[in-house]
């Protein structure tokens, strides 16, 4: 399991935030709970469609190696 930071505040009568370790990953919800959630789902989706498009970018034979930072 890994961990990521979202930054949030909120802004009127909503919450919004952002994923710091990743760009372009931003929601927003009517309550913080609700944001969280969003995030949460918008972030999974990401890392997703991301490991989708490494794994075609490699064109058959690879392999998979984890970094710890």
């Amino acid at each position: 399991m890994k961990s990521y930071t979202a930054v949030i505040k909120e802004s009127d009568e909503w919450w919004i935030g952002w994923i710091e370790e990743l760009p372009g990953i931003n929601c927003q919800g009517r309550t913080r709970e609700e944001l969280t959630e969003n995030l949460s789902s918008a972030l999974r989706e990401a890392i997703e469609m991301h490991r989708e498009e490494a794994i075609a970018a490699a064109e058959g034979d690879y392999q998979e190696q984890t970094l710890v930072l």
